[in-house]
């Protein structure tokens, strides 16, 4: 991705209370080696994001790799996991018991917890 094609707005920001800075601390998760410290807010999602602004057009002057901003990238819905044979055992009777398949059962103990 070029610099051009990246908008920084939709990284993934979250701002969060700091206590042991007694501030509020930007981050984004695509960048996770940065962070922002501000009295507000507003202000410490202001600053991370200018961070980030600061950081993609670096990285694209130098012709180094952008990190695609997670809501643009697409997915296919699935995905491997592996478990142990007890786990795998002890969801499969769950599964059974609740008359769902496997794939449905792990699908809606995910959409639970999250």
């Amino acid at each position: 991705m070029t610099t051009v094609d990246i908008d920084v707005t939709h990284y993934s920001y979250r701002v969060l209370w700091s206590p042991e800075d007694a501030e509020f601390v930007g981050t984004c998760v695509e960048f996770p080696s940065l962070s922002w410290l501000a009295p507000t807010q507003d202000d410490a999602l202001r600053g991370i994001r200018d961070v980030v602004t600061e950081v993609v057009a670096d990285l694209g002057s130098d012709g180094e790799p952008i990190p695609e901003p997670l809501a643009t990238r697409t997915y296919s819905g699935k995905f491997n996991l592996r478990v142990g044979a007890r786990l795998h055992r002890k969801l499969a009777i769950a599964a059974a018991e609740e008359h769902l398949s496997l794939n449905q059962y792990i699908v809606r103990r995910l959409n639970d917890a999250s």
